[in-house]
């Protein structure tokens, strides 16, 4: 049951029916971007500006900012009939639909209400949130007119098979678990991936594996706690100080490393919970809102070679530790490396 619930939650309508529509060449009138995978975001807007024949974009491309935005201008740019095109494309970067004066509602209200059959017009969000109050009347009817896409990580399968098309472009392969460690060091997110790939490719001649990899992916904070917890629960001395140390020299704020720090060790308990009560890998992805299953069979692996009392400690040290960080005088690097050697030793 609970990995049928996860399918129906992983599906995401708005973006398969956004890419149909782009496929087919025929865009809907009205769209919401926003989400977490900028890269596809990034690339659905490259198709719809390819759309427009070249040497014309001036007449059918128009792109506006949502700050201080004028309804006047966005009506004008919404009218403007194609020019030697079949659609004109108006983007609008970072509207906040939520802090709009009554008077611009009633008039984007008006607007988007009435988008000619040749206009296709994207709210795109990259500083600004997406959302609005849905208890309002605006709010329920920009629901209702809005093909809100949100572009969100994708899961494993789509990953793997785009990381071996990159790769193969070069005339490189790569085992599978080099492309798991690669996944887990990137945060799992196009943008980071299509960097570290063309080094990949660059440093390698042949076959890309784990120690490629490792020798050669910036991994972000997220997949460096990982590092460290993972270090810490196996007790691998040597190994938590190498990777704490290597958290420590990414230079970001200590409260942000130990929300991740924090965050995996609570992932950690809850994988030990889920073992005690029958469950398994499905279980926890679904019960940890986790994204990568490779990932939750390293935690599962984990918890089972854990006592629940241990697993309880170490999430009640982590978050000791993050509380010491708001409170005490100490150095916050101090105060990490002290929650490192207790739990070393717990």
């Amino acid at each position: 049951m609970a990995s049928g619930s996860r399918k129906k939650q992983d599906t995401n309508l708005e973006y398969e029916k956004l890419r149909e529509d782009l496929k087919k060449g025929t865009p809907g009138r009205l769209y919401a971007f926003y989400g977490e995978e900028r890269y596809l975001l990034e690339d659905a807007l490259r198709t719809l500006r390819g759309m427009i024949p070249q040497g014309t974009e001036e007449f059918n491309h128009h792109r506006l900012e949502g700050k201080g935005l004028s309804m006047n201008l966005l009506a004008e740019a919404v009218d403007s009939l194609p020019a030697f095109s079949e659609i004109t494309l108006i983007e609008v970067w970072d509207l906040d639909l939520s802090k709009l004066a009554e008077g611009d509602r009633d008039a984007l209200r008006g607007i988007i209400t009435d988008i000619p059959d040749y206009a296709t017009v994207v709210l795109v969000f990259d500083t600004v949130e997406y959302g609005f109050d849905a208890r309002t009347s605006f709010g329920r009817e920009m629901k209702k007119l809005i093909s809100a896409v949100e572009f969100k990580p994708q899961g494993t399968a789509a990953l793997s098979s785009w990381i071996v098309r990159h790769l193969a472009s070069n005339d490189r392969r790569i085992t599978r678990p080099a492309i798991e460690r690669l996944i887990t060091m990137t945060g799992g997110l196009m943008t980071n991936l299509l960097t570290e790939v063309e080094k990949l490719s660059a440093y390698t001649s042949d076959v890309v594996d784990v120690r490629d990899v490792e020798a050669v992916v910036v991994p972000v904070p997220d997949a460096a706690a990982w590092d460290l917890t993972d270090a810490i629960t196996a007790g691998n001395n040597d190994l938590a100080m190498e990777k704490l140390a290597e958290l420590f020299r990414m230079d970001i704020d200590t409260h942000r490393l130990m929300y991740y720090v924090t965050m995996k060790f609570r992932q950690l308990l809850t994988a030990k919970a889920v073992l005690e009560s029958g469950g398994g890998v499905r279980e926890l992805m679904d019960t940890a809102n986790m994204k990568w299953e490779f990932q939750a069979r390293a935690l599962v692996g984990a918890a089972r070679r854990m006592t629940m009392a241990r697993c309880r400690r170490m999430c009640l040290m982590s978050v000791d530790t993050a509380f010491k960080l708001n409170s005490s005088r100490l150095d916050d690097r101090e105060i990490m490396t002290d929650m490192a050697i207790r739990m070393l030793t717990a």
